[in-house]
């Protein structure tokens, strides 16, 4: 899957902790249902053998259903499991580092304040991650929360480096101002995988979009 064939609208993040290997299939099968585009593998506390064989099944999971894949932090992951995309942070490894070794690779940038898109416009990254939006528990270093005017008028400034991602606290009850502020597609995490029935929570997320 090219960058140009990745879908980034909806991103669900999702922890090895929180399912069974056995049971990729049918959850990559629920999100394609409700209208995810792509599974981001975020476990910040697994080890690299555990992210590279949750990231082969999601590999295969995904070219099933038509999902893309993205891996967090983790370039090499991305790599050895022939993901579409790793998404990195400010302090990770520099974007033109990972060109040099995975030129094929979608690469989003976490941006949170003017200074880190004054360097991002340098980077050049495929997509910017933006946020925190709202508070957020799932990222206890996220930084101060933008809310929706300061992210409306930061996403106006990064529409001009490459598309945004929109993250942090964001629920199907908060989701329509975001989706007006300018975002071209959203991250969640407990908004999908707490829910009882992660289809119509995906569906929730995109309706007002």
């Amino acid at each position: 899957m090219s960058l140009k064939s990745l879908d980034l609208t909806l991103q669900v993040l999702v922890d090895p902790m929180q399912l069974d290997l056995k049971d990729l299939l049918p959850f990559c099968q629920t999100l394609r249902t409700g209208g995810a585009t792509v599974v981001q593998l975020r476990g910040k506390h697994s080890s690299g053998l555990e992210l590279f064989r949750y990231g082969m099944a999601f590999r295969d999971a995904t070219r099933q259903t038509g999902l893309g894949l993205v891996v967090d932090d983790r370039a090499d992951v991305a790599v050895a499991v022939g993901a579409d995309g790793v998404h990195v942070g400010q302090d990770d490894l520099p974007l033109d580092a990972i060109r040099q070794f995975a030129p094929d690779l979608a690469i989003g940038l976490s941006v949170g304040t003017y200074d880190e898109l004054t360097t991002a416009r340098s980077l050049r990254p495929d997509y910017i991650g933006m946020g925190p939006i709202y508070p957020t528990l799932s990222k206890l270093d996220a930084g101060s929360t933008l809310g929706i005017k300061g992210f409306q008028a930061l996403c106006r400034e990064a529409h001009t480096v490459a598309p945004v991602i929109a993250i942090g606290g964001i629920q199907a009850s908060n989701v329509g101002p975001v989706w007006r502020a300018g975002a071209n597609g959203i991250a969640v995490i407990s908004a999908v995988m707490s829910a009882s029935d992660r289809a119509a929570a995906c569906r929730l997320l995109l309706q007002s979009r």
